[in-house]
């Protein structure tokens, strides 16, 4: 008898920078989307018009991961576009792992930089940790499936 296939979980996943690998709890916003064009001549017989593909349009990714102590580097990352008028871009992938903790499918997200880091909610009767929340801002995403 075959073995079933099932869908891949979304819980075992890994995201690298270039060499370093970060932990991160929640990953979002992995969208791309071709945009319509219409056009419509004058002349045309029906009073409708014809569309077309465009542009492609990448949604920011958003990155969400726990605080640590002594760990600043979002906080640079974001920081360093505005005194330098020029941004650190990075590349990075994100990829879901099989049980054996290789990657199934990634998202290859080339020239990426922050527009966004939002802290967490404090809360005095809060049990949960500190989540950190980094939005970036990219040129292109290419997906594999391995």
């Amino acid at each position: 008898m075959a073995d079933k296939l099932y869908p891949l979980p979304v819980f075992h996943f890994r995201v690298e920078f270039g060499t370093e690998q970060l932990g991160f709890t929640e990953v979002a916003g992995l969208t791309q989307e071709i945009q319509a064009i219409e056009y419509r001549a004058g002349d045309f017989p029906e009073f409708s018009s014809i569309k077309m593909p465009g542009l492609r349009k990448f949604n920011n990714i958003t990155l969400k991961r726990g605080i640590m102590q002594s760990d600043n580097k979002f906080f640079q990352w974001l920081i360093s576009g505005m005194k330098l008028s020029k941004v650190d871009r990075k590349d990075l992938t994100i990829s879901l792992l099989n049980e054996k903790h290789e990657p199934v499918m990634s998202w290859k997200v080339t020239r990426a930089f922050p527009v966004k880091l939002e802290g967490p909610q404090l809360k005095a009767t809060g049990n949960e940790v500190a989540i950190e929340s980094l939005e970036i801002a990219h040129e292109g995403l290419e997906v594999e499936n391995l």
